[in-house]
């Protein structure tokens, strides 16, 4: 009789989601919101707790909510669907493709031997080694997400090669903790350099409405003090809340450089790749000055490694992950992107604001910031909601008393690092989420501690530094 109650458990969790979205779909529509956007709203808030209470996964809820948006006539269906076009959503398809050549033909695994070589002593110094990296390569590349392509293949063969396997629950740990610190690395990197992420252009353009004028160096004086310590502190805190497993390593680099000389000199397919994978990278960081499409650099890389037989079409069709992944993320793309255009996030971002007046400025600052941070997890994008909602708050901190650089560059760095609060939060996020050594609900309780940890770093260190150079 005991275990009776337990049984109701699954059902119970399983229906939550669906009491919650017709809760809110019941509830009175707030004046100054259309019925399209609350009803909207209450699928995406459904959608999401299912994921965080673990009652579904990310695709079972994701298509669920599109598919109920359009039956429901919430959403035209060609709305609810352009995110199966949108590029962002195909670049990070393709890029998760191109990082199964860098894997098979074992360039990844030559680059993960010499990376070992050099810092391998610790699965912390592996960590250190991506934090550092990233942030090197950063402020050449204007894409977040094209950088997670880059990193991507040569966390996964760091983390096979350590014989770190996702469908092991005992060795996971190291290939999760590692595959967490790529995401972890491009949010904070993103916020150290103006270059380092579209979103970043946009918020400056939005800033400088304002009255406040930044530029290249300007902004990497400012992020380089709450960037650099968060940098020194984020692959510990991560080690400690999430144990790799694997801690030391005194005998790996001797082994990686006995294994480099066992390989001998590249393969043909690891030269095709590293020639492809080099090109591909290269148009990536001058992307901009050269007007190429970042999307169709992917694909042009893709089709090249299927045309010269690096990957063939069954190492696709073995990629049943790649396919979820896209249906999930360019239905949650779409549905977000469709929140904001229909007003609700706008709405919502002015209704938390106008609630701070009367107050010190220093209490709406930091409120003013957690509140901006925490409504990431109703985006799929960072430049949608710099878009939506950075101007709005810009102004609500400017009308309260914020001195505007402290106002204006505490959202600019938050557009960046509040990137992990959710697996979709940042389509870089996607390729490292989608390889299968972290659970969603790992993803979202890392995701939550680390932006909290980040948001205090740039408040405690970030607030009196920028008061001195901004």
């Amino acid at each position: 009789m005991n275990a009776t109650p337990s049984r109701w458990i699954p059902a119970l969790k399983g229906l939550a989601p669906f009491v919650l979205g017709v809760g809110i779909w019941l509830t009175p529509i707030p004046e100054g919101l259309t019925r399209e956007a609350w009803h909207l709203f209450a699928l995406f808030a459904a959608a999401i707790f299912a994921v965080i209470v673990n009652a579904y996964p990310l695709l079972t809820s994701a298509l669920l909510a599109g598919s109920i948006a359009v039956l429901s006539n919430t959403l035209d269906p060609a709305k609810a669907f352009a995110g199966f076009a949108n590029p962002s959503v195909l670049l990070v398809v393709v890029a998760f493709l191109v990082a199964q050549a860098v894997v098979k033909c074992g360039l990844g695994q030559r680059i993960s031997l010499k990376v070992v070589s050099l810092f391998g002593k610790s699965t912390l110094g592996l960590a250190y080694s991506i934090f550092i990296t990233d942030a090197l390569i950063a402020p050449g590349f204007p894409s977040n997400t094209a950088r997670g392509g880059v990193l991507y293949p040569i966390i996964l063969a760091l983390s096979q090669s350590s014989g770190s396997v996702p469908d092991d629950d005992a060795k996971r740990r190291l290939g999760g903790y590692l595959m967490f610190c790529g995401m972890a690395s491009l949010a904070v990197s993103s916020a150290l350099w103006l270059t380092a992420t579209s979103a970043n252009p946009i918020g400056v353009s939005l800033a400088a409405e304002h009255g406040l004028k930044v530029d290249f160096g300007k902004w990497l004086l400012v992020a380089s003090v709450p960037a650099l310590v968060t940098i020194a502190l984020l692959p510990r805190l991560i080690f400690w809340i999430f144990p790799p497993g694997v801690t030391d390593t005194p005998a790996a680099p001797a082994a990686a450089r006995q294994q480099l000389l066992e390989m001998g000199p590249l393969s043909r397919d690891e030269w095709v790749t590293a020639v492809t994978f080099s090109l591909m990278v290269g148009a990536w960081i001058f992307a901009g000055v050269l007007k190429l499409n970042l999307t169709a650099v992917a694909i042009a890389g893709l089709g090249t490694l299927l045309a010269l037989r690096v990957l063939t079409l069954e190492d696709i069709y073995l990629q049943g992950s790649t396919l979820a992944t896209f249906l999930w993320l360019a239905v949650l793309f779409a549905l977000s992107g469709q929140l904001n255009e229909l007003g609700f996030m706008g709405y919502v971002g002015q209704r938390l604001a106008s609630m701070l007046g009367g107050i010190s400025w220093p209490v709406a600052y930091v409120a003013l910031l957690g509140l901006y941070v925490l409504m990431h997890y109703m985006f799929v994008s960072q430049s949608a909601q710099v878009l939506a909602l950075l101007g709005v708050f810009l102004d609500v901190g400017i009308q309260a008393g914020v001195p505007l650089p402290l106002m204006g560059f505490a959202l600019l760095f938050a557009s960046s690092y509040f990137s992990t609060l959710t697996p979709q939060g940042g389509s870089q996020n996607i390729i490292f989420a989608a390889s299968g050594y972290l659970t969603q609900r790992e993803l979202y309780r890392l995701g939550l501690i680390t932006t909290v940890f980040c948001t205090v770093v740039f408040l405690v260190v970030g607030t009196p530094w920028i008061l001195w150079v901004g």
